[in-house]
């Protein structure tokens, strides 16, 4: 990413934050101790998720990236909302120091994978709500929220088991859906553009303009 281009990631990344207080905290659909708590939660997690990211890039690669920071806030947002609402603020820091380390590993496998994520999809949202979801039935508690349950370290294993079983049904729902989609287009319009295209960029051969000044 070009350097001028880092204030627009830094101010989508504020915004998203700022925005994913009212998809946790919302969700509560009233302003009281359960809505607080999921809001404390987002907040902690992702505030811990972004310094994860920047620790663990610093210790792989000697420099922490402003990027970095930024896709380590989306990790641990993703990560904590499974959770938010039905954790203690230190298991939300513990989600978010997870999120950070755990996101950042499997952003860097995609290289070692070879498959095409320009975003980054499946390293931050994928593994992070996988993550987010496994911590919900271990670290859940029916101190935050009596509506909930509790999770296998405050002694009930039957919720890790019940999130486990989600987290199969969603990947392999949402692999098949999205397998089969892909090939319908793939038949109807094709789904890569030739290597030309590619080498000058989506920007002129698709729009006919530059999208970045380099």
């Amino acid at each position: 990413m070009a350097p001028h281009n880092l204030p627009m990631t830094v101010i989508g990344a504020a915004i998203l934050w700022f925005g994913w207080f009212g998809f946790n905290a919302g969700s509560a659909l009233a302003a009281g101790e359960l809505s607080t708590s999921a809001f404390v939660a987002t907040h902690l997690a992702a505030a811990s998720a972004t310094l994860s990211w920047m620790f663990t890039e610093w210790i792989h690669r000697r420099k922490p990236t402003v990027l970095g920071a930024a896709s380590g806030c989306v990790a641990g947002l993703v990560a904590i909302t499974p959770a938010s609402g039905f954790v203690t603020p230190l298991s939300a820091i513990l989600i978010g120091l997870a999120a950070g380390a755990v996101c950042y590993g499997a952003v860097m496998m995609k290289g070692r994978l070879g498959y095409d994520d320009a975003l980054d999809v499946v390293g931050v949202h994928c593994v992070g709500g996988t993550l987010g979801a496994l911590a919900t039935g271990l670290l859940a508690t029916t101190v935050v929220n009596a509506g909930g349950a509790n999770g296998l370290f405050y002694g009930n294993a039957k919720l890790l088991a019940i999130q486990s079983l989600a987290v199969v049904v969603v990947l392999i729902y949402s692999f098949s859906v999205t397998f089969g989609l892909l090939k319908i287009l793939d038949k109807v319009m094709g789904l890569r553009v030739s290597r030309e295209d590619e080498m000058m960029g989506l920007d002129l051969s698709e729009h006919g303009e530059a999208g970045y000044n380099w």
